[in-house]
């Protein structure tokens, strides 16, 4: 046995309830509402424009929208793993549920087994790997192909290859973030694509590397400096991995969250006194991926620790418009005016705790401080229902979706749990995109 077919052997043993398919479907319409909100952007409209150039299959879909699904820094995040699964299981089950026809059920339990290999592989490639590897774009794709093989029903043997034809595909640098490439969206695409293509294959009976994690040659060999490969099955027992997956309340890369959210708290405690000077404090991830006191551009603010803390404290609020040219100079002065670190306990409480403390002075001269352990939109502090639902009606709104088409699209997604037929919401949602932006 492998530690690819240990793992497949563990996802399929594990049971689903009812309440798994509900929040399945949750994440669902999470990721499509991002997905719709990533289309209305310029590089949406660029990607748009690309695919419209070439006949649409289940592999040309599953890219178009993974990668639209990661543009506005809106979609989940699993903090194990350092992963936005999202982004990549739920393009790719719902092109091939499209093609097959699958059910509601079908595409559900996909979904489920897709987050987990993903955010499983995530946990075990070790810290040293976020820092050239971007996550996401290097586990994605056993999560795509695992969710593509519940779809195709293909055996375990037929899945184990898979899984190791979608790990030889593991791609994706950060190097994107010095110079503020769109490389990250093609990174989510890819993932989706990536796993759903070996899937398919191996439905052929292509066969792929069965020791594609462990092997002397293989994924952790080649790219993991200290893999935990412990993590890859520990606690089979644990609630499915969606359902300690994330999900983002602000339109910002999740470091900075725990900021924003001790900020909107200091914002009320100060009631409109100046602020002097901002104190983070936080682990070093966060600063290896948002150090960036100054950001010159919309996607720059959203990876700055430094305009997040400012923007929620001067407007007691942060949302997509947070981050223009406007935004940014109004936080300006106060950015140069913070200071960041890494300190305990957050330090060592990550990945497994993505905390922060935010500490301001006043220019009266008042220190007020505000610590996180956890943030709004953490399992321990879960977004409600009707919560998520607004959140994916204002990204639809953003997309440019009325009310009435936006509380459509919410009902039909939030109903599979308990319906017979899907909806035709994938197909829809991929119509809007078959013209030049």
């Amino acid at each position: 046995m492998s530690l690819t077919a240990d793992l497949i052997a563990q996802i399929r043993a594990k049971p689903v309830a009812d309440d798994d398919l509900t929040q399945a479907a949750l994440f669902t319409l999470d990721a499509i509402a991002c997905a719709y909100a990533g289309s209305a952007t310029p590089v949406g409209k660029i990607l748009r424009n690309w695919s419209a150039k070439a006949p649409r299959d289940d592999r040309r879909d599953a890219f178009l929208m993974g990668a639209l699904t990661h543009i506005t820094e809106t979609d989940d995040l699993h903090r194990k793993s350092v992963t936005h699964p999202g982004c990549v299981v739920v393009p790719a089950t719902l092109a091939l549920g499209q093609r097959l026809g699958a059910s509601p059920a079908q595409l559900l339990h996909a979904i489920l087994q897709g987050f987990e290999a993903m955010c499983r592989v995530g946990a075990a490639v070790g810290p040293a790997h976020y820092r050239v590897w971007h996550n996401t774009a290097t586990c994605g794709p056993f999560g795509s192909a695992m969710a593509a093989a519940c779809l195709l029903q293909l055996n375990d043997s037929s899945t184990r290859d898979a899984l190791g034809n979608a790990g030889t595909q593991a791609s994706g640098f950060w190097e994107f973030m010095q110079s503020g490439a769109m490389s990250k969206h093609l990174h989510a695409g890819r993932a989706a694509e990536s796993g759903l293509i070996a899937a398919e294959l191996a439905a052929e009976g292509f066969t792929g590397p069965p020791e594609i994690l462990e092997g002397k040659r293989g994924f952790f060999a080649a790219m993991c400096d200290d893999p935990v490969a412990d993590n890859l099955l520990a606690d089979a027992a644990a609630p499915w991995q969606l359902r300690l997956t994330s999900i983002k309340p602000w339109p910002s890369c999740r470091h900075t969250h725990p900021i924003i959210d001790c900020a909107l708290e200091l914002h009320g405690l100060l009631a409109g006194e100046p602020v002097q000077s901002i104190e983070i404090r936080t682990y070093q991830a966060a600063l290896d991926v948002c150090d960036n006191p100054a950001p010159r551009s919309e996607y720059e603010a959203k990876f700055s620790l430094y305009h997040c803390a400012a923007v929620a404290l001067l407007d007691g609020a942060v949302g997509l418009g947070s981050f223009d040219d406007t935004a940014r100079t109004h936080t300006a002065d106060l950015c140069a005016r913070t200071r960041v670190e890494v300190v305990e306990p957050y330090r060592s409480s990550y990945p497994d705790a993505w905390g922060a403390e935010v500490r301001v002075e006043t220019v009266s001269g008042q220190s007020l401080k505000v610590s996180r352990r956890d943030c709004r939109g953490d399992p321990e502090l879960a977004l409600s229902a009707a919560e998520m639902r607004a959140k994916a009606e204002g990204l639809l709104a953003f997309a440019g979706l009325g009310a009435d088409d936006a509380a459509r699209v919410c009902d039909a997604v939030l109903a599979l749990p308990a319906s017979e037929s899907s909806p035709a919401m994938f197909s829809d949602f991929i119509a809007t995109l078959d013209l030049p932006a």
